[in-house]
């Protein structure tokens, strides 16, 4: 679970730089900055994964627990981007 934590980790971080780089290529007042806004999921996740890589050492099921709850903030549909293009198309 540890390196399962550690994988789910480096992606998150991945994406979330890979967000903000593209967001200083064009701009804060770019669509893509708009659309993302504050970006909590994206500071929240990592967040939780360290949170599911140390409770590994404790327990794997509450490791499990955490990462399928991150994965469940990622499934409920994130809609700024629709409202975003919706206004500006």
């Amino acid at each position: 679970m540890v390196v399962y934590g550690l994988d789910l980790l480096l992606a998150g971080v991945a994406f979330f730089i890979f967000a903000h780089q593209l967001i200083r290529v064009h701009g804060r007042e770019s669509i893509l900055a708009e659309a993302l806004g504050r970006d909590i999921k994206g500071w929240i996740s990592p967040i939780l994964y360290i949170a599911g890589i140390g409770a590994a050492f404790i327990h794997p099921y509450v490791a499990c627990a955490i990462y399928a709850l991150v994965a469940l903030l990622w499934l409920v549909p994130d809609r700024r981007v629709e409202r975003v293009l919706g206004r500006k198309g």
